[in-house]
């Protein structure tokens, strides 16, 4: 029979940052939360994801015993500045898609504990961050977030995941409060531009910024834009404030050179202009939350961050998408946009655009005209 031992260190030697055990109990706690929290929640049964059927392993595996986590620094390696502002850290170096980094590591783990005679599963809904709580790795951050006790300098950039086996071990002892100190004055809650963190370990998805960069609804509301700041792609805002996190974002760390390697891609000019087949081949497979019937999306975000970003050089890539764009959402925040930089060359173009404009389209360059007024 597998020995507890034999198998944290296997984890260690592929490469995970810790391991720890717990029960398969099923996570009651996190079953009501989802009861009295059903309309904040509702999208997530309609996207295909069953949180509530994740709160009992039974269901992802009968004759579940334990539930081992594998913990991943996902922030490990410093990421091209030209990146980190506009994407959330976890999706640089995400290969949920491409399968070529962190998803060889749990097949390989996997493949060990068959070797073994112990069946496994990794479900996407069982809540992997209060398993790893339940195992005693760490516990949470008032922004919902679980910290490490142990790895990335006991910070929240840790990426745990839950394997769900049909074997017994010993499981650590639960740390499930929140751990943050008393002087942080609730940083990251007053910090979230959007209002979407409603007190300690209380949010709204739908009002998270990652929520509406992939999953927002039509054109952005004019209320959310400029709170939405430069974020195109997921957002770390309650991270990055986090003074728990202040210790791993001061460290000195390697060039994540996968990342690196992408980054042109991602430079925002070539975003607002890319195509569908750009756009499948080179973007979707690393962030592929919007499909490419959603392309307007990734570009209305990309035009938002460029007005967000007072920088003058966007006027006339901005000019060229309103002219050239058949999507109103995004021909909208085209103009949206352009009032927000401002100058002669954006007034002209508005004034142009005037007259012939129609829908969405039409009060978004009345209002910018009206700002640069």
């Amino acid at each position: 029979m597998l020995r507890q031992e034999n198998v944290l260190a296997k984890a260690l030697e592929l490469g995970f940052a810790d391991i720890g055990f717990t029960t398969a109990e099923p996570f009651e706690t996190q079953k009501q939360i989802l009861a009295d929290r059903q309309e904040s929640y509702a999208w997530t049964m309609e996207s295909g994801l069953d949180l509530v059927a994740g709160t009992d392993p039974q269901n992802v595996l009968p004759g579940a015993r334990s539930i081992i986590v594998l913990m991943e620094a996902y922030f490990s390696k410093a990421n091209p500045q030209s990146m980190e502002p506009f994407f959330g850290r976890c999706y640089l170096d995400d290969d949920r898609v491409t399968k070529d980094g962190l998803a060889v590591r749990i097949k390989a783990f996997r493949d060990y504990l068959s070797q073994h005679g112990i069946k496994a599963k990794i479900p996407f809904n069982v809540p992997h961050r209060l398993a790893a709580a339940r195992a005693g790795m760490g516990n949470f951050g008032k922004n919902c977030l679980f910290y490490s006790n142990k790895v990335a300098r006991k910070s929240s950039w840790v990426l745990p995941i839950a394997v769900v086996v049909d074997a017994s071990f010993a499981p650590g002892q639960p740390t499930p409060e929140v751990g943050c100190p008393n002087w942080c004055k609730n940083v990251c809650l007053t910090a979230c531009p959007t209002g979407a963190l409603r007190g300690p370990r209380k949010i709204d998805p739908r009002r998270c910024i990652s929520f509406l960069t992939y999953y927002g609804q039509g054109l952005t509301p004019r209320s959310l834009r400029e709170p939405m700041g430069l974020w195109v792609y997921g957002c770390d805002r309650c991270q990055n404030v986090c003074p728990r996190n202040a210790a791993w974002l001061a460290a000195d760390l390697p060039l994540n050179q996968r990342v690196a390697d992408k980054a042109p891609d991602f430079d925002l000019i070539r975003l607002l202009h890319m195509d569908a087949q750009q756009f499948q081949q080179r973007i979707w497979p690393h962030m592929f939350y919007m499909k490419v019937e959603d392309l307007w999306r990734w570009k209305m975000n990309v035009v938002r961050v460029m007005g967000n970003t007072q920088d003058q050089v966007y006027v006339p890539e901005l000019i060229k998408a309103f002219d050239r764009e058949q999507d109103e959402r995004v021909r909208a925040m085209c103009a949206w946009s352009l009032g927000r930089l401002g100058g002669p060359e954006a007034r002209r173009a508005l004034e142009s655009a005037r007259a012939p404009s129609q829908g969405l389209v039409a009060p978004e360059v009345a209002w910018a005209l009206e700002m640069l007024h």
